[in-house]
């Protein structure tokens, strides 16, 4: 995949994400029992103008997610957001989007301007993280993903690490207010690439659904039976990955 060296991230930006990600790991830290498995599937580099670029996709259960993953991600992660949650002013998420410098994407319709800086994002050498399901699910059942993961994909040809994310339920808060630390798992999985896209109009779109389902199967696999949901009978677990 050749280098577009057209995505940069601004002084202010990185200055504010060297704050809140340390923040945020130690708020979870005191908030909740916190357990990261398979950081050694995580193909980082720390320090390099340019790395191998790669997707970290996700299930998302709710608004924790994000800070979650991008807390205690080995490296800084670029993330997108629905458009509207820089409206929201209710515990800040407008704020904390703007501050971590997160990317909006305006749900339920096609937004070239999106679909180019997250293409650039990963030609420029930065990992990125996406939830393919879209929104949040608000119960742990996952559901079926959106064929966006699988556009960028194609146009990148990066490997795609999926992420399983357990105990960030709605009522997460309510749980680690009262002193109780609900367990919070990230389960890293290894890196995978997605079959190649083929065909034209129909075939083509059905083929990028897919690779978007083929994602959402490999998380499955990472996640205690009751988060699976629709993906339930096409779980690829990590014993067989790659197999």
């Amino acid at each position: 995949m050749p280098v577009d060296n057209t995505y940069h991230i601004p002084l202010n930006i990185r200055i504010q994400r060297a704050i809140l990600r340390p923040f945020f790991r130690g708020l979870f830290h005191i908030l909740a029992s916190v357990e990261i498995t398979g950081k050694e599937n995580v193909p980082y580099r720390v320090g390099a103008a340019h790395g191998k670029p790669y997707v970290a996709a996700m299930n998302h259960v709710s608004l924790y997610d994000p800070p979650f993953m991008v807390a205690f991600w080995p490296e800084t992660l670029e993330s997108m957001g629905a458009a509207d949650i820089w409206k929201r002013s209710k515990g800040g998420q407008n704020m904390l989007v703007r501050l971590y410098g997160g990317i909006p994407v305006h749900r339920g319709e096609y937004d070239r301007q999106m679909l180019d800086t997250v293409i650039n994002v990963l030609r420029s050498g930065y990992p990125l993280l996406i939830a393919p399901e879209g929104r949040r699910s608000h119960v742990t059942a996952m559901q079926r993903a959106r064929p966006g993961i699988a556009y960028i994909i194609e146009a990148t040809q990066a490997p795609v690490v999926p992420v399983g994310i357990v105990g960030t339920t709605d009522d997460f808060w309510q749980k680690a207010s009262k002193g109780k630390r609900p367990p919070l798992e990230m389960r890293i999985g290894k890196p995978i690439h997605l079959p190649p896209v083929t065909g034209k109009g129909r075939q083509r779109r059905a083929a990028r659904q897919r690779n978007a389902d083929l994602v959402m199967a490999y998380i499955a696999g990472l996640l205690p039976e009751e988060y699976r949901g629709v993906y339930a009978d096409s779980a690829i677990y990590p014993a067989k990955a790659g197999q």
